[in-house]
């Protein structure tokens, strides 16, 4: 657990995700909290034996499917999410909580830690901002739509921090299931201006980071706008996204055992970016 400002703390000890928690001396808001439930229920312990608060809320950065199932641990906090994460995630099949269990297990001993886990959704929701408030202390969050529609960020301007979820992702290849790409980049652009009250970023994945490491991000999905809108505009069809997977995901370096599921994100990003250059052109015809 790192403290990166006052009563503001971080870690990335756990698997898959990088998880916070804001302190606010009458309660905890926890940033994201770790998916398996051995890391869920650690975090917990560490962050009550450490500050001896409660836990009142989780902010939900985004519906991924790993960072659902720890919530199932956090039972008496209040989950806060955007409204688009809310509805994606009352739209999962019954047996999502199964399947998701049997692709993050490694083996036997690991699926079974997550029999019993149940799904809990958000019961706070917004679409643009809003504050959080612990009695008095407030937390704000903002809608900042990119890797998927409902992605939140958490911004504390007197501590100069803000927690990004996948808007940032560092060390791995980009989560992009859902991707919007045009506002993804307005988010990092904003993200990068001098008045936006930030000096730490803290990445839905990966470490610590400031705002300069975001213009790498930012140079990749230029270019995968740039290869897409190449297909795009030369009349190929959305399944020949298919044909430049290969071709990026050779660029990409992604953690043991990931390859499949990078494949399979990276190629419905794409083809989410197809959907936006056809969007535009459909609403540049009716005007």
């Amino acid at each position: 657990m790192q403290e990166i400002a006052e009563g503001v703390v971080v870690s990335t000890e756990f698997r898959r995700i990088t998880v916070g928690a804001i302190v606010t001396g009458r309660g905890i808001v926890c940033v994201d909290v770790p998916p398996y439930p051995d890391d869920a229920q650690r975090w917990q312990a560490m962050l009550l034996e450490r500050f001896k608060q409660p836990i009142r809320a989780v902010v939900l950065t985004d519906s991924h499917r790993d960072r659902l199932p720890g919530l199932h641990w956090f039972d008496t906090a209040t989950i806060v999410a955007h409204t688009a994460t809310f509805y994606a995630m009352k739209a999962l099949p019954n047996a999502f909580m199964d399947q998701m269990a049997d692709a993050l297990s490694m083996d036997s001993r690991e699926r079974s830690s997550f029999v019993g886990v149940k799904l809990r959704l958000p019961r706070v929701t917004f679409d643009d901002r809003m504050t959080i408030y612990v009695e008095d202390v407030g937390v704000p969050l903002l809608a900042m739509p990119g890797p998927t529609p409902g992605n939140v960020w958490v911004h504390l301007p007197d501590q100069r921090v803000v927690f990004t979820g996948d808007s940032v992702v560092l060390n791995q290849p980009l989560v992009m299931g859902q991707a919007q790409s045009k506002a993804w980049l307005n988010s990092l652009t904003l993200l990068r201006r001098p008045r936006f009250a930030a000096d730490v970023v803290v990445p839905g994945r990966g470490p610590v980071t400031d705002k300069d490491s975001t213009q790498a991000i930012s140079e990749f999905l230029r270019y995968l706008r740039r290869r897409v809108q190449r297909l795009y505009r030369s009349g190929h069809p959305r399944s020949d996204i298919a044909n430049i997977v290969p071709g990026i995901m050779a660029q990409l370096t992604c953690p043991p055992g990931d390859e499949e599921d990078v494949q399979r994100r990276l190629k419905t990003g794409l083809e989410s970016i197809y959907d936006e250059f056809r969007l535009e052109e459909e609403q540049e015809k009716q005007r």
